[in-house]
């Protein structure tokens, strides 16, 4: 899953250590959302979108794989 996050953060003028310490996650965890490595659960997901104000679809972009249609 795509994701705007370290755009959005960045343009709120926000450190990965900042954001991590208001949705008590770690550093770590905002670098592999932002860099794709790790899809955040969902809590998560509506957590960030929230706190930024936006639709989880602004920060998260779903693109549905057609592998999984049968």
């Amino acid at each position: 899953m795509d994701n705007r996050l370290a755009e959005i953060r960045k343009a709120r003028g926000m450190t990965q250590e900042q954001l991590a310490d208001i949705l008590s996650v770690s550093r770590q965890t905002i670098g592999s959302i932002e860099n794709g490595r790790y899809n955040p659960s969902l809590s998560l997901a509506f957590k960030i979108a929230r706190l930024f104000q936006l639709p989880i679809e602004e920060v998260f972009i779903y693109e549905e794989d057609d592998s999984d249609e049968k």
